[in-house]
């Protein structure tokens, strides 16, 4: 049976610092428009900010359609699976905002991921969620399966691009700058990456 939590504490936190890998779900206003869900790994990518709100790293791929949704409506379900241990299944459904790099807030944002040194990854923006609603479910079926580390594919790619060559990457995409259904996504170019945007200089291990 799901409970409804106050608050992001105590043993939902714990959880849901704990998981390898998280997912986002948005949508636009349209009726008819495209429903976007999406997987998010890296180790020390999200961060609990306070009991009501979390974050989490976007970093630079071939789409942009959560972008797209929150500027347009703000609106985004995060769900977390237990794969290993008991069973749990946590959702927050809430409002998200894009903190772009050149946003006042990006330095102190920042600071909640000190494990992951952002140009190994062409960060394009921080997402923040305001919760409005916190539940939890069983989860007796999803399946167990074993963590056996993050992927250094996507450090591999991107550490060798700077923000003009990022831009450039970007633009070359059909859905970057635009969602799947003409909606503004990631503005380009990129805003200036700050001097230190976080992390360490040895990246993700």
């Amino acid at each position: 049976m799901g409970k409804t939590y106050e608050s992001i504490s105590g043993r939902l936190r714990d959880f849901i610092e704990a998981q390898p890998v998280f997912f986002t779900a948005t949508a636009p206003l349209s009726g008819d428009g495209t429903v976007n869900l999406s997987p998010k790994g890296l180790t020390g990518s999200w961060a609990v900010l306070d009991e009501r709100t979390v974050a989490y790293l976007d970093f630079a791929g071939s789409g942009a359609e959560t972008i797209a949704h929150l500027r347009e409506n703000g609106r985004i379900t995060l769900m977390w699976c237990a794969f290993e241990g008991p069973p749990n299944v946590v959702r927050v459904h809430g409002r998200g905002e894009v903190v772009l790099r050149d946003d006042p807030r990006w330095t102190d944002l920042i600071a909640h991921f000190p494990d992951i040194d952002s140009r190994d990854h062409g960060l394009r923006a921080i997402i923040v969620v305001h919760a409005g609603l916190v539940r939890d479910s069983c989860g007796y079926a999803v399946p167990l399966m074993a963590y056996e580390g993050d992927r250094e594919l996507h450090g591999r790619r991107f550490s060798r691009e700077d923000d003009e060559s990022l831009s450039a990457y970007f633009a070359k995409k059909d859905h970057v700058a635009t969602s799947l259904d003409g909606l503004p996504a990631l503005p380009l170019p990129l805003p200036p990456a700050p001097a230190h945007a976080g992390g360490t200089p040895s990246g993700v291990a």
